[in-house]
């Protein structure tokens, strides 16, 4: 088991650069804002994945929550538009019709690179800067399997990858046995720890190999209503920012400054869906944990495992399988996160958030 100190990079003051690949998706956009806050991340690009909804609504909230944070010269580019072999499926009751709650999007204004193929810019993006770049997956791994189909090289090329996604000896929150992003394109997933199975027959070193923040872990992340009171107090909003579970559902934020009211508006449809589903009036942030271990921020712990996907099962399909063991004689193809801090992430989170949300209010 390997216990990492993320924090430790922070300290040394590490420039870390990150290609994100999302679906935003509530939780996307909460982590893709987190990012934003941290001066000592560069976010090189963010590429946009179907999955909570389609991919030209991912790329539009992209950008116009970047464009809210004060990082419209990130580049927002497009890869796949559906999965590798099955249609695609959204969630419009998970994240909104939209895929941000029930926020209200600004103008995300125009993308001159829109027309760039997010897959190639990885490619080149990795072999320009061997061993520089970090890769933060937080939606179906499609882009990434076609990147890996591309460029079989790419394991070594990249400093870091930092996955969410998976359920091991947990229940799945789309079918019994299956999380989200993997069950959208589980072929892709299954194509993705393939390639590293291969890479560590080659000799790969352990510390490529992708570091998994499946829902065991995630869904440690809870996060109360509570939270966006602490984050409007550390915004400096004028008023106190009161998120209810008695309140109406739909009821819009009036707080005074746009992140926060932003996220709040987002963050309240998904507490409503999760009290939809008996999961009480929370909600389950997946996405900034994998965040905060890619900016290495928040500290965790592993066990190195060698994952494959269920594709062919209709009862298991999207399943994902993790022998810890080596039964299968097998090298370990992953490191899957075993244990973290939520009580520390959040502390970590509202401070970072509010400082953001601060100085886009001083800067307007």
């Amino acid at each position: 088991m390997a216990v990492v100190n993320s924090s430790s990079e922070q300290q040394n003051i590490i420039i870390i650069r990150i290609l994100i690949d999302n679906d935003t998706g509530i939780d996307d956009a909460l982590a893709l804002a987190y990012l934003c806050s941290l001066d000592h991340v560069q976010i090189e690009a963010v590429t946009s994945t179907p999955g909570n909804v389609d991919v030209e609504q991912v790329a539009a909230n992209n950008r116009a929550l970047l464009k809210l944070c004060g990082r419209s010269d990130v580049p927002v580019l497009i890869g796949a538009r559906e999965p590798l072999v099955i249609p695609l499926v959204t969630t419009p009751e998970t994240h909104g019709p939209q895929g941000v709650g029930y926020a209200t999007l600004p103008d995300p204004g125009s993308n001159s690179i829109a027309n760039i193929d997010a897959v190639n810019y990885w490619i080149e993006a990795a072999r320009a800067n061997p061993g520089e770049l970090t890769v933060l997956l937080t939606a179906p791994l499609t882009n990434f399997a076609l990147a890996l189909r591309r460029e079989p090289k790419l394991p070594w090329l990249l400093r870091k990858v930092v996955i969410m996604g998976g359920a091991f000896y947990y229940q799945g929150n789309t079918t019994p046995t299956a999380e989200w992003n993997t069950h959208v394109d589980p072929h892709a997933a299954k194509e993705v720890f393939a390639a590293y199975t291969a890479a560590a027959e080659q000799g790969l070193e352990s510390e490529k190999l992708p570091i998994v923040c499946s829902l065991d872990t995630t869904e440690r992340f809870e996060m109360q209503p509570e939270f966006l009171t602490k984050l409007a107090e550390e915004a400096g909003c004028e008023e106190p920012e009161l998120v209810l579970a008695s309140d109406a559902e739909g009821t819009l934020s009036k707080a005074s400054n746009p992140l926060v009211r932003y996220l709040s508006d987002a963050l309240r449809f998904y507490f409503e869906f999760h009290r939809h589903y008996d999961q009480g009036y929370i909600a389950h942030v997946h996405d900034y944990f994998a965040a905060g271990v890619a900016a290495g921020t928040l500290e965790y712990e592993t066990r190195p495992a060698t994952i494959d996907v269920e594709t062919e099962s209709q009862l298991l399909f999207g399943t994902t399988v993790a022998d810890f063991r080596g039964l299968w004689g097998k090298p370990a193809n992953a490191h899957v996160v075993s244990r973290n801090d939520p009580k520390a992430g959040f502390e970590e989170l509202v401070k970072r958030l509010g400082a953001l949300a601060r100085k886009l209010d001083k800067d307007s």
